[in-house]
């Protein structure tokens, strides 16, 4: 039995409540513990692990370009990161990108650019409407505009300007804006907020609204973008476009990269104005580089439609078994098993015991996020051991 845990509780700071696996090996969608005990991820590292763990091409282009040049200063042209801002721009509806480490840092960007922007264009304007249950990363900035209050009580006073109002509700929204709204800041999908979906409309109703007065719209796409839900961007099902969108998780494959991507009439940064050490290294962009070509190259958007339709039918069909379940909540490989107790920490922890990693995203939800690679058959498996996991809780 390995001793990490009891190492670990000596020296790290006590963040997060972990799964007792000390993971030392992974291979596609399965990771091995210390004990050589296998499991099924299906958390990929929170919507990460694009292609799994150790993907063969995504390893030998880390190793190559480790041996070329690692990193450099920002104030340095480098190949790889603008190759990438070309792929980016062009498979989006956006005009300029700046890369970060993180989805927060991506955020925290965004926010600096709507502030400036509300600045410039809505006489000083600086306030940015979020939503109860959002989720936009842990910086003083990003927890401030996250709609949770968990997240934000123990660091109170919180940085002023940002208000909040029901998810999927243009009225709310509409009835918040004032002459200091300089931006509407939303996920197209929320991801910690339990996986939720708005109503057809809302989004297209959102934008209207920001259209009519002239504020920005910034969709926070970290958890939901390249490729996640079926589409490289959750949003194209909705036929709108934001002026200001953020990305990072699956960018790079398990590799740490975000952006903050902009139309030109929002892309208000000067020289000075932002900057980071690390953010869009060689080595950070090369990764991200294979995994957007490999994307869209690959009908990778194909498999994920297909099995995140098997996954959600299967688990839906778990009703006639346990009424416990009540629904499935998601899109494509980004998937919320609705539950009507709140045993969802149970039903996980019954899972790792019979080899499969999940998420309990709320104390009634379960969250799926398989590598886009995952096999129909590692789905059966999968439902499968939920399967016997919600027989284990619930009796």
């Amino acid at each position: 039995m390995s001793d990490i845990p009891s190492r670990e509780a000596k020296v790290y700071m006590q963040v997060t409540r972990r799964v007792p696996v000390t993971v030392v090996r992974g291979e596609g969608t399965r990771v091995w513990d210390t004990d050589g005990k296998v499991y099924l991820d299906f958390v990929a590292g929170i919507a990460t692990n694009t292609f799994g763990h150790c993907d063969p091409g995504l390893a030998d282009v880390i190793a190559k370009q480790a041996r070329t040049l690692l990193h450099i200063s920002n104030v340095f042209y480098s190949e790889p990161q603008v190759e990438l801002a070309e792929l980016l721009l062009k498979h989006s509806p956006m005009d300029r990108v700046f890369f970060t480490n993180s989805g927060a840092e991506s955020n925290d960007a965004a926010i600096k650019l709507a502030r400036k922007w509300g600045k410039q264009n809505r006489d000083g304007a600086y306030e940015i409407i979020s939503t109860h249950n959002s989720f936009h990363g842990r910086t003083m900035a990003t927890i401030a505009a996250t709609g949770t209050p968990r997240y934000r009580e123990p660091f109170e006073p919180s940085l002023p300007g940002f208000h909040f109002v029901d998810y999927n509700d243009v009225e709310a929204l509409q009835s918040a804006t004032t002459a200091q709204t300089a931006a509407v800041l939303l996920e197209p999908i929320q991801g910690e907020g339990g996986v939720n979906v708005p109503d057809p409309g809302y989004l297209q109703g959102v934008r209207a609204w920001c259209d009519e007065q002239n504020l920005l719209l910034i969709l926070d796409e970290v958890q939901t973008g390249i490729g996640r839900t079926g589409t490289f961007w959750a949003h194209e099902t909705s036929g709108i476009e934001p002026d200001i969108m953020t990305s990072a998780k699956g960018l790079g494959g398990g590799v740490p990269i975000g952006c903050v991507l902009a139309k030109e009439h929002a892309a208000v940064f000067e020289p000075g104005d932002h900057g980071t050490t690390f953010g869009g290294s060689p080595l950070a962009t090369s990764a991200a580089l294979y995994v957007v070509h490999r994307i869209l190259d690959d009908d990778i958007l194909g498999i994920v439609v297909a099995r995140g339709e098997q996954a959600a039918d299967a688990m839906l069909a778990l009703h006639a078994k346990h009424p416990v379940v009540t629904g499935v909540r998601g899109r494509g490989l980004l998937l919320g098993m609705e539950l009507g107790e709140e045993i969802a920490v149970d039903i996980v922890s019954a899972a790792v015991e019979r080899g499969l990693l999940l998420n309990p995203v709320r104390p009634d939800t379960v969250r799926l996020m398989p590598p886009l690679t995952v096999s129909a058959e590692e789905i059966d498996e999968a439902v499968a051991i939920i399967d016997a996991s919600i027989a284990a809780v619930t009796g």
